[in-house]
């Protein structure tokens, strides 16, 4: 290429990009990436001496909830800014968050709403899911077809939970809209009958204390949901994406809808990788609460395999976070039944180096099976086209990791606005120590730079409908 001036110029880097893993300079301008290789010679207003870091793509994080009132009208803990902030921290530098619609809403009044906390607060580039709760009064003749034209092609339905689920013939009618518009259609996909049955015997029985929560999303309501969103997929011929999958089964489910054609991609989180139902036995349990619940060793060995296969193509971080106060898990009480604790923990920080840790110094996986979970695939399957590749035309969303920091996290050391770290204990080896989103530079050396409102809202690209 000809001698040109760089904006950036990072030298020395382990790159992981398109082709594999090579020492190279990456050259930066305007926010994209320009040039990728050795000794790079064209001169840079700003250089990064990377050598001996690894240069892996900004994670890109599909599932997280933030500034985002719940079904149960519970405003979560983390605005845009504490939640992107946490996440920059942790090498990410794309999250897709929900828009979420209650009953008596227009759904394009709530994506107006909540793209404006988004463009105040965020520190990093965002996209929306569209959680639909109400199909009627135009929602799905006028407003989600709209939206979808516009660049929202996620839609998240829920099959359980009051005021938000859906039942089977509406989430039949949104899976033709989103095949003839072109959008993805997303599940928490639990069987509400099963949970509401189990939850009310429970608490018939006094078992109220936060361990009975597991028992309460016995492992059959996930597979039943997730066979019959399967077969809804195959008769309606529309992608879809299948949230946290947490049992063997649900993913061998998966695994026999992809094989016999279904348009099924499947994700699943750190907390089911790395804990299982016992948590829920420790102090302070409620803390650990998510739905669906961790599970068993057994289910966990089924999730790797199911990564390592290509069936699950995605781990997020499901991040959703309340603290331990009146104001987030303990609305109710403290002494609240397991059905009124809310349901989640943070993880948009700990994703990352969680991952790294068991994937490349652990040796299960390698470096470039890493960006692909956590960048590549994600961005790929939502359509954000600039995302998600250390490649020329990207957009400059790098995170360069010292692969040799150990840390062990703390009770409370992440930057988000939770409070606690459900990971407290656990040590990791790798970090991420200066990211950089669109070229700019948000983490140096373990310190946060990035302002809020420096992020940008990505269009989610036209999905190849013949694939």
């Amino acid at each position: 290429m000809k001698d040109a001036d760089f904006d950036t110029l990072v030298q020395g880097a382990t790159v992981v990009h398109s082709n594999g893993v090579d020492i190279a300079d990456i050259g930066i301008q305007d926010g994209i990436i320009t040039a990728i290789g050795p000794e790079l010679k064209n001169t840079a207003a700003t250089k990064i001496d990377a050598r001996g870091l690894i240069a892996l793509p900004g994670g890109v994080d599909t599932h997280c909830h933030i500034e985002q009132v719940s079904g149960a009208g519970l405003l979560n803990a983390d605005t845009f800014e504490t939640a992107t902030r946490s996440a920059a921290m942790g090498g990410t530098t794309t999250v897709v968050s929900f828009a979420a619609q209650h009953p008596g809403n227009k759904i394009k009044d709530v994506v107006d709403a909540y793209a404006t906390l988004a463009r105040k607060g965020s520190l990093i580039d965002y996209a929306f899911h569209m959680i639909v709760a109400e199909t009627a009064h135009g929602n799905l003749e006028d407003d989600i077809p709209a939206l979808i034209a516009q660049g929202h092609r996620s839609i998240k339905i829920f099959t359980t939970y009051d005021k938000v689920r859906q039942d089977d013939k509406s989430i039949l009618d949104i899976l033709a809209v989103a095949r003839r518009d072109g959008a993805l259609v997303c599940f928490h996909a639990e069987n509400d009958g099963l949970i509401r049955h189990m939850t009310e015997k429970l608490l018939a029985e006094g078992k109220t204390a936060p361990k009975y929560h597991a028992l309460s999303h016995p492992r059959l309501a996930e597979t039943e949901a997730i066979d019959r969103m399967c077969r809804f997929a195959e008769f309606t011929d529309t992608r879809i994406m299948i949230f946290h999958v947490s049992t063997r089964e649900g993913a061998e489910i998966i695994r026999a809808a992809q094989k016999r054609g279904v348009k099924v991609m499947a994700e699943t989180c750190p907390h089911y990788l790395f804990m299982t139902a016992d948590i829920l036995e420790q102090d302070n349990p409620a803390r650990f609460m998510c739905s669906p619940p961790q599970r068993t060793t057994d289910d966990q060995n089924a999730l790797w395999d199911a990564i390592a296969d290509g069936t699950i193509r995605l781990v997020t971080s499901d991040h959703a976070p309340y603290r331990m106060d009146e104001t987030g898990k303990f609305v109710h009480g403290d002494d609240a039944p397991f059905n009124k604790i809310a349901n989640g923990m943070p993880g948009l920080e700990t994703r990352l180096p969680l991952m790294f840790n068991e994937m490349v110094s652990k040796g299960r996986m390698d470096l470039t099976a890493f960006a692909k979970l956590t960048s590549t695939a994600p961005a790929d399957a939502f359509g954000l086209s600039r995302k998600g590749r250390i490649a020329v035309g990207y957009d400059a969303d790098i995170a360069l990791w010292n692969p040799e920091i150990s840390h062990t996290y703390g009770s409370d050391d992440l930057h988000d606005n939770v409070g606690y770290n459900p990971f407290e204990g656990t040590t990791i080896r790798g970090m991420p120590v200066s990211v950089l989103s669109r070229g700019r530079r948000i983490v140096t050396e373990r310190s946060l730079q990035g302002l809020a409102g420096d992020g940008a809202w990505q269009r989610m690209a036209l999905p190849d409908l013949s694939a």
